[in-house]
């Protein structure tokens, strides 16, 4: 293909659906669409959509039309860096059909400090090695200052890669891979067609960090069900105290009704734990975090303790005596805070002390008629809300 038609079959600046809730204020740059995978039985994302690469001239396209816009953008700002409503019509006026989007993403990231950006779709090391060099020695000339390039990555696909092409990764700029464990347990890891073993997570995981870039871990709560739930937490805890990530992130399990899971949670063969079971399930996964120095995040409103946060050894007993907080309460308590903390109202088990926050709660749980009966069912619902 010739660059002309490259430049011809160039449908505009790309976004693909998702990224980290860490990587919210990043510039978003897409290098594939969708995921090569796309067969784990709880994901929601990507289902009936075909895997492609995008075109490396497509993608340089993208960057060097964000770069335009941020150009613009800077120049027009004043020495305090701020940035009129006036300017921002001026420079939008110039904006074609098709630039919009880049436009749009430019504002995003200045407004966001323009310190990350996150390569895009699912899996970006997958592509051609050459190719992600390219696309990050681009970035890097065009955003010289930017203190963060992330992307996600399975670990089946990093393990494939080669130790001298993840270090040129890093020296490139690429100082973050996101990967999505969910489980060290082979059962669960099986059942979830994750396409993966626990010894593929922890070759995975020590390739990136021997490679010098940060390893950012999810793990997901709860996708063990009640017959897996503790095999899950302690081979979850055994395959991250292998790894030891920079990061562990907390995703609780959710099964929204287009999921494949969701027909064995409707069929009854899967049975999906409650608030409390989820509680106990994360409770015996962070008592069995051992040697390790990760730093443990719970930064996504699925989970029930946004405060189970900090870094390990030192923050483990302030992390899992929240957890013994709300396992001690009684029952009535636990509903309102499990209400709560899904409404938004809670963010922290301290919040229940607040007799305004409380009394919210409590109209909210008489208005919906929600009690110890039926919490964990209409907290389902509220949770399918967040995927």
């Amino acid at each position: 293909m010739t660059a002309k038609s490259k430049e011809s079959d160039y449908q505009g600046f790309e976004q693909g659906p998702i990224r980290p809730p860490s990587e919210a204020d990043s510039l978003l740059i897409r290098v594939t669409r969708n995921c090569p995978w796309n067969r784990c039985r709880f994901c929601p994302v990507y289902k009936g959509r075909p895997f492609a690469l995008r075109a490396v001239a497509h993608v340089i396209e993208d960057i060097d039309r964000v770069h335009r816009y941020i150009a613009a953008i800077r120049e027009a700002a004043d020495e305090n860096g701020r940035l009129s409503q006036e300017d921002v019509h001026r420079i939008g006026r110039s904006v074609t059909p098709r630039d919009d989007g880049a436009f749009q993403a430019a504002l995003h990231w200045r407004a966001g400090g323009m310190r990350s950006i996150f390569i895009q779709d699912a899996n970006s090391l997958v592509i051609k090695s050459a190719d992600l060099r390219e696309v990050l020695t681009h970035l890097r000339s065009c955003f010289p200052w930017v203190a963060r390039i992330t992307s996600y990555a399975r670990s089946h696909t990093v393990a494939r890669v080669s130790d001298n092409d993840l270090r040129t990764f890093a020296l490139a700029g690429l100082n973050r891979i996101h990967i999505g464990l969910e489980s060290g347990s082979d059962r669960v890891l099986v059942l979830m067609k994750k396409g993966v073993t626990k010894e593929g997570h922890i070759k995975a995981g020590r390739k990136i960090k021997q490679a010098g870039m940060q390893l950012s871990e999810y793990v997901m709560p709860g996708l063990g069900g009640r017959d897996l739930s503790r095999d899950h937490a302690l081979e979850t805890a055994d395959c991250l105290n292998q790894i030891d990530p920079d990061f562990i992130r907390l995703r609780t399990l959710a099964i929204p009704n287009h999921t494949e899971l969701y027909e064995d949670f409707d069929a009854g063969r899967f049975a999906k734990l409650t608030d409390r079971e989820m509680a106990e399930e994360t409770l015996l996964f962070l008592e069995h975090l051992e040697g390790i120095t990760s730093t443990i995040k719970s930064d996504h409103i699925l989970n029930l303790f946004q405060e189970v946060d900090g870094r390990l050894p030192e923050d483990k007993a302030a992390m899992t005596s929240v957890i013994r907080e709300f396992l001690n309460l009684a029952p009535e308590d636990q509903v309102l805070y499990q209400v709560g903390r899904r409404l938004g109202l809670f963010n922290r088990m301290a919040d229940m002390a607040s007799p305004g926050r409380r009394a919210r709660v409590e109209q909210a749980c008489q208005h919906y008629g929600i009690h110890a009966g039926n919490v964990d069912q209409t907290i389902d619902e509220l949770m399918k809300r967040f995927i």
